[in-house]
């Protein structure tokens, strides 16, 4: 986690990646903790039993519900696009010409 907080400079000088903030709320490095808070918790039950070992898959139910909640159900859910409403040949010839007498 330090290497994605490091800065990433160019040859000359400017910079190409600030880097992570690893306090940030909301973000990448949030959920890299949370991966690594399981892993601690796994491991120190998994000296009571084995069967702790399948908490590890909430990992990826998590990583699924983030996925839907983000990008795919946004994407399923969205609404098509309208058809336009047709302009009245009048109307449009009549804004045609306003637009022509405000140049």
């Amino acid at each position: 986690m330090s290497a994605m907080a490091k800065a990433v400079f160019a040859e000359d000088g400017s910079l190409v990646d600030g880097g992570i903030d690893l306090n940030m709320e909301q973000g990448m490095a949030e959920h890299l903790k949370d991966v690594i808070l399981l892993t601690a918790i796994v491991q120190v039950l998994s000296t009571i039993s084995s069967y702790f070992w399948y908490l590890w898959m909430l990992a990826p139910f998590r990583a699924l519900y983030l996925l839907w909640v983000t990008f795919l159900g946004p994407w399923f859910m969205a609404e098509g696009p309208s058809a336009p409403e047709e302009v009245n040949e009048k109307k449009q010839r009549r804004q045609e010409r306003r637009q022509m007498k405000r140049f």
